[in-house]
C-alpha cells in the first residue's frame, strides 16, 4: 500500500512524536505525585531509561506506547505499509524491553510496566483507582511482586506479574 502522506510530511510527522513527557506519562506521573510520592524521571543510569524511578522504593516505572512496543490491545495496528520494518522496529523495541526489565529485576528493582491503553481510550482506568493500585504496589513490602503489568480495563489480567515486560502475542 502507498503511503497518503508525501515523504517530507511525513517526516515532519516522525518527528514530532516525542519519546519523553508523553501524555500517557504525564497523566502518571500526576496520578503518583498527588499521592505524596517523589520520583525522578528519565534515569540515565539505569537499563532502558525508565520514565519514573523511585529510588526510595527501588521502583522503576516504564510507560508504554502500544503502537511503538507492539501491545496486543485495540489501540495497537501493524501499518500496511513498509510492513516488515515495521514489524522489525517493533521487536526490536519488545527485545530490548525484555533485556532491560530483566537487567533492573537481576539489581533488585522492582519494574511496573503501565501501558498506554490504560490510560487513555475508551478502555482506559478510572484515574483514582488506577492511582489507588499504583500507589498500593509502590509502597507494598519489597519481598513481594518484582514486577507488575497494568493494561486496559477489558485485558485478560488487568494487574499481572509478568516475568517482563514485552507484550504478549504482538505483531
Amino acid at each position: 500500500m502507498v503511503d497518503v502522506h508525501t515523504p517530507e510530511s511525513r517526516s515532519k510527522n516522525m518527528r514530532a512524536i516525542r519519546g519523553k513527557n508523553t501524555s500517557p506519562e504525564l497523566i502518571l506521573r500526576k496520578l503518583i505525585f498527588a499521592r505524596g510520592l517523589r520520583f525522578r524521571l528519565h534515569a540515565k543510569t539505569l537499563p532502558g531509561n525508565p520514565d519514573i524511578v523511585l529510588p526510595k522504593y527501588r521502583v522503576a516505572i516504564f510507560v508504554h506506547g502500544c503502537f511503538w512496543h507492539g501491545h496486543n490491545c485495540y489501540l495497537f495496528k501493524l501499518p500496511t505499509s513498509r510492513r516488515e520494518f515495521w514489524q522489525t522496529k517493533i521487536s526490536q523495541n519488545q527485545q530490548r524491553d525484555f533485556r532491560d526489565t530483566n537487567v533492573l529485576l537481576r539489581e533488585g528493582w522492582r519494574v511496573l510496566c503501565v501501558w498506554e491503553c490504560a490510560l487513555k481510550g475508551r478502555l482506559k482506568w478510572n484515574a483514582e483507582e488506577l492511582g489507588d493500585r499504583i500507589t498500593t504496589w509502590i509502597r507494598s513490602p519489597l519481598s513481594g511482586h518484582p514486577s507488575a503489568e497494568i493494561r486496559h480495563l477489558e485485558s485478560e489480567v488487568v494487574m499481572s506479574e509478568p516475568q517482563t515486560c514485552e507484550s504478549r502475542g504482538g505483531p
